[in-house]
């Protein structure tokens, strides 16, 4: 299955469980992978027949940026939904959150979740 990932996106956002997490911005980090059937743009040219790259941002800017979440892990659900949503070419969506800054009195790189997605209608391949 062909895919298009967006990697990277930053955002300083107030989502967690703890009080201060839901008032003070911190650094959250989304990873998006797309999966579609890109044969027709690659013979075509046309951006019509894949997904624009810069509105899958917008659409996850505009989750990391509303409304606050407790888990990540509902901050993936919502991203996988909205992103089925407005591109009715996927197949599947697999997203990661990152949240580097997690409140643990531990040394550490990174805690995340990555949750795969797939419409019902499809198969996994």
């Amino acid at each position: 299955m062909d895919r298009i990932f967006l990697r990277g996106m930053r955002f300083m956002a107030c989502h967690g469980v703890l009080p201060h997490e839901q008032e003070i911005p911190q650094p959250f980090e989304v990873d998006v992978e797309l999966g579609l059937d890109l044969h027709a743009a690659g013979e075509s040219d046309d951006l019509s027949d894949t997904v624009n790259y810069a509105k899958v941002y917008r659409a996850v800017s505009s989750i990391m940026d509303g409304a606050s979440k407790q888990l990540i892990e509902s901050l993936a659900e919502e991203i996988a939904d909205d992103l089925f949503w407005q591109f009715s070419p996927l197949r599947w969506v697999r997203v990661t959150v990152h949240k580097p800054t997690a409140p643990i009195n531990a040394f550490f790189s990174d805690v995340g979740v990555t949750i795969l997605r797939r419409r019902k209608d499809v198969q996994w391949e």
